[in-house]
């Protein structure tokens, strides 16, 4: 039977759908130039094109996007459409005045119209432009990168944001990763502007929208989050059953939430664990506000949700050592410490082999550390820029750039 490898596989895709955006696209201007004349200036004429296109994978971003729409809406001036390849995105729901909302498909069928896309603008939070199947069309302007959660901008797989011509940042430090990945690489410099971070702010926004009461509808007893990420060095393969043993002596009402993608990889595992631990509560809920929001303390591993726990719930972590393989992402390209590593160092304590035994006495000692209260505050502002604005900042930019585009 005949193979073709995924590289191979891409490479085909991509002949394809360039040359039927060629034809396509070559059909439109005789059209054009039929219903409009031949001159130069009205075959230039594109009555299709959008100012303003958001691109989004499927309803797990809907908090990315959700506010910028909310913001674009309300403009009357600019055309905007939100393309997603999630038929189930809750966005597709909204009532917008001025925003025509779009499934596009999934698959090959959505790739082809994102190679096709026709804009002065397009915003996604999706990397790999460029690199497999999603092409840089010819007739968007501009490609604006906006980031779904804290890190240092290399945590994607390589080449990532390469192919972006301008990257929306959460704060000034990640200015630094990025400019030094160009450098490395010998790529031209994007254009980057701080902006903040809406999901951060969608997080924020709820929190506060809580009573004290709601905050608090627990019993006096503390309550641990588990919330591992995947994978061989994710706190469940290293630690397992000797960490939840551990958990469960403690005093704690213990909640464990396993990342959605041990769900489909690791599934006779968490299958095991939660047979076995049937007196504790395990989390599947696609929205993990809830176990965040009860949860005084939460142990983790490499996942970024460390830093919404600590900077939007104000709460202590504890984490567990790594030794992450980066040879498939950016971050290998930099020969020095991440700075998600060096942050959580500051914001929490580590458990591994040799202190684990003290998991349960180390628990109650950093609730009550005031010094890691005070240097989670400070990392916080110094993280994350312009908290409740991001909104109004990117659609700001954006339609800044509508405006300028040629």
């Amino acid at each position: 039977m005949a193979y073709i490898d995924p590289g191979t596989g891409t490479m085909l895709f991509s002949v394809v759908v360039g040359g039927a955006s060629t034809v396509y696209y070559l059909g439109r201007k005789l059209v054009m130039k039929v219903k409009y004349g031949t001159g130069i200036k009205a075959a230039k004429t594109d009555i299709q094109k959008k100012d303003i296109i958001v691109f989004s994978e499927g309803k797990q971003y809907s908090k990315v996007f959700s506010g910028i729409l909310d913001v674009l809406d309300g403009n009357d001036d600019i055309s905007v459409e939100y393309w997603t390849m999630d038929e189930q995105d809750v966005l597709l729901d909204n009532d917008y005045k001025n925003v025509k909302c779009l499934f596009i498909g999934d698959g090959n069928k959505a790739f082809v119209k994102l190679n096709m896309m026709n804009a002065k603008v397009c915003i996604s939070t999706t990397p790999g432009l460029d690199v497999y199947q999603w092409k840089r069309s010819k007739n968007v302007g501009e490609y604006v990168h906006i980031f779904h959660s804290i890190d240092e901008a290399l945590g994607y797989r390589a080449f990532g944001l390469d192919f972006y011509d301008t990257v929306l940042l959460v704060g000034e430090f990640q200015e630094y990763y990025i400019r030094m990945l160009e450098k490395v690489r010998g790529i031209n410099e994007k254009k980057l502007e701080v902006v903040g971070c809406t999901y951060m702010d969608e997080l924020l926004k709820r929190k506060q929208g809580e009573s004290a009461e709601d905050d608090n509808n627990k019993n006096n007893r503390t309550t641990v989050l588990l919330a591992p990420s995947w994978g061989s060095e994710s706190i469940l393969n290293k630690f397992g059953e000797e960490m939840i043993d551990l958990l469960n002596k403690g005093d704690f009402n213990l909640i464990i939430r396993p990342h959605p993608q041990s769900l489909k990889v690791e599934k006779e595992l968490i299958e095991r664990l939660k047979n076995k631990y049937t007196d504790i509560t395990w989390d599947f809920d696609k929205d993990n506000y809830q176990s965040l929001n009860k949860a005084d303390v939460m142990i983790s591993d490499f996942s970024s949700v460390v830093f919404d726990f600590a900077f939007v719930f104000g709460k202590p972590v504890i984490y567990t050592e790594t030794e992450l393989d980066l040879s498939v992402y950016d971050a290998s390209w930099i020969d020095e410490e991440l700075w998600r590593f060096k942050v959580v160092k500051e914001i929490g304590v580590k458990i591994d082999k040799d202190n684990i035994k003290n998991l349960n006495t180390i628990i109650p000692q950093i609730i009550k550390d005031k010094k890691l209260d005070e240097t989670r505050e400070h990392l916080k502002d110094d993280t994350w820029a312009f908290k409740g604005e991001s909104a109004k900042m990117i659609a700001t930019y954006v339609t800044d750039a509508v405006k300028n585009y040629n």
